[in-house]
């Protein structure tokens, strides 16, 4: 594990980055946009950035996943194959990103994340009842789970709002049942993300001490919002966040070209 010595300063500012990123995250998907550019500004080498923030990143995702189970949001049972397929495609996918270089992937994301909300902006708005699914639920998260979870596992921006994109399309499901599910299989891919990438050393523990207690606090309040609040608050939420995470990825990966 490696050494940093940070400036008494940063710690206040890792602490609302975790905050923001755990609340963002569970309230819409995208909280690792405000979390990655963070520990990036730290000087991190990308590994060790996305190590520690898949380290942090797990304790809001977990957090909201058991948030909304108990709220009786998700059922866990109906999520066993989705945990099963995105395990296996988030290792894969961290495995890979020792290999090959994630730019491609990182120019083609946001033009995939466009077409699927503006779909999403001229189809009949979700509201809390599901729709009949396109997709088996088995096949389903045979190609979602392994798909998804294998690009958080070797990219990981807007993973989230791709899970609730496709739940809400191809699954019918209500935009907060969406949601729940959403975090379950977020949590999934971040602890076998962090598993391997903790294998290596890649994190750093101070850092993950300060943001991973903002993600709880930003984490718990985003479950109780979404779950009093329902898909009428989250609707415009999702949506800008998703415009959020476009943006960033276009100028992340166009900007300087």
């Amino acid at each position: 594990m490696p050494d940093l010595v940070l400036a008494p300063l940063w710690y206040p500012l890792l602490f609302l980055a975790g905050l923001a990123g755990g609340l963002v995250d569970t309230v819409a998907g995208g909280g690792g946009l405000i979390t990655v550019p963070v520990l990036l500004s730290l000087g991190l080498p990308v590994p060790l950035a996305l190590g520690t923030n898949k380290f942090q990143a797990s304790f809001g995702s977990v957090s909201a996943a058991v948030h909304y189970a108990r709220a009786g949001v998700v059922d866990i049972r109906r999520c066993v194959a989705g945990i099963a397929c995105t395990l296996v495609g988030a290792v894969a996918g961290v495995l890979m990103l020792r290999t090959i270089d994630p730019d491609f992937l990182g120019r083609l994301v946001p033009w995939l994340l466009t077409g699927l909300v503006v779909f999403m902006l001229f189809r009949p708005r979700p509201t809390d009842v599901d729709h009949p699914p396109r997709l088996a639920e088995g096949a389903f998260f045979g190609v979602f789970g392994v798909g998804l979870g294998f690009y958080d596992g070797f990219f990981g921006p807007g993973a989230g709002t791709f899970w609730t994109l496709a739940l809400v399309l191809v699954q019918g499901r209500n935009l907060v049942g969406a949601t729940g599910t959403t975090k379950v299989m977020n949590a999934t891919s971040n602890v076998a993300s962090l598993a391997v990438f903790a294998a290596g050393g890649q994190f750093l523990l101070p850092v993950v001490a300060v943001m991973a207690l903002g993600q709880l606090v930003g984490a718990r309040v985003g479950a109780r919002l979404v779950v009093r609040r329902g898909a009428r608050f989250l609707q415009p939420i999702f949506l800008g966040m998703a415009g959020v995470v476009i943006l960033r990825l276009l100028w992340v990966n166009y900007g300087g070209r």
